[in-house]
């Protein structure tokens, strides 16, 4: 009669350390809150700092192929206005840079702008990736701005574990009884748990994805 008992106490037990493995890799990879930077009042000529901005991709960004340093190019998806009317217009060319690629069970990717063209030339462009909006999978992450994947919420994943437990369970039953039933639990309880975190991996923006910034520095458009 103990053959049973000891069955659900390992079953329990592995699905357990399955769930607690993947809250932990998704409580680490919570992003904090951001705060929207503070400074002097924006010059008549310059578009605010702390403005969002929607821009987009002309080129592809893989993060099996790109490294940092690797540079890029996008456009403004809208016009942009300073105080004094001057506009940057839609299709504005942006140049940046690739900071840093974070692998791992959450594969991250750091976008740096370094300059924008406006009708007084190429300016430098501070900004800060806030969102990747039309892109359901993906979000920006961390204090920077990075962008990464967005993963299973803690409920899916405990469901994830609890789905693989009971599959593992029954098919390791079928095999060699309740011992069996313990052993396919574990090992469909950590399968789920590992696919739950293996999603994360490998980031692409294709080109015209689109990216919300912020503006870190007033963005000066025109000559005064």
């Amino acid at each position: 009669m103990s053959r049973p008992t000891l069955s659900i106490r390992s079953v329990s037990l592995s699905v357990m350390s399955a769930l607690l493995f993947c809250l932990m890799a998704i409580a680490q990879d919570a992003p904090p809150a951001q705060d929207v930077p503070q400074g002097p009042p924006a010059p008549p000529n310059a578009v605010a700092q702390g403005t969002v901005a929607l821009i987009q991709l002309s080129d592809r960004i893989d993060t099996r192929t790109v490294k940092a340093g690797d540079h890029f190019h996008a456009r403004l998806a809208e016009p942009l206005t300073a105080e004094d009317g001057e506009t940057l217009p839609e299709g504005a060319k942006i140049k940046g840079h690739v900071s840093s690629v974070f692998p791992g069970f959450r594969t991250r990717i750091l976008l740096s702008f370094d300059q924008i063209d406006t009708p007084r030339g190429w300016v430098p462009l501070i900004a800060t990736v806030t969102g990747v909006p039309g892109e359901h999978g993906m979000r920006a992450v961390g204090e920077e701005g990075e962008i990464g994947r967005r993963g299973m919420t803690k409920e899916e994943v405990a469901e994830a574990v609890v789905v693989g437990a009971g599959r593992g369970a029954v098919e390791g039953e079928r095999a060699d009884g309740k011992k069996g039933a313990a052993q396919g639990a574990g090992n469909g309880a950590a399968d789920a748990a590992y696919s739950a975190l293996e999603s994360g991996h490998d980031l692409i923006l294709d080109k015209d994805t689109a990216l919300e910034i912020r503006l870190d520095r007033n963005l000066l458009v025109s000559r005064r």
